[in-house]
């Protein structure tokens, strides 16, 4: 599985949304992206790509596209 496919796999499971939104969603787009979220995908998106996000970072991943910039200073190309 290519690492784009890993990191949409998360948001579709975590949120339960479909795939096809993914690229315009955003925090708090639907109900299931609230903190206890946030931080399940945090969880998920540290586990499958072995990284520890910086608090900074955890706060700044605030969308789909904003994710995958963030993910790239931790060597993560998607």
């Amino acid at each position: 599985m290519s690492n784009i496919e890993k990191y949409n796999q998360i948001f579709v499971e975590t949120f339960e949304v479909d795939e096809s939104i993914l690229e315009n969603y955003k925090y708090q787009d639907t109900p299931s992206w609230d903190s206890v979220g946030h931080m399940t995908m945090i969880a998920a998106l540290e586990e499958t790509f072995n990284i520890m996000l910086e608090t900074d970072d955890i706060i700044e991943f605030s969308s789909w596209q904003e994710g995958k910039n963030i993910l790239k200073k931790y060597a993560v190309e998607i």
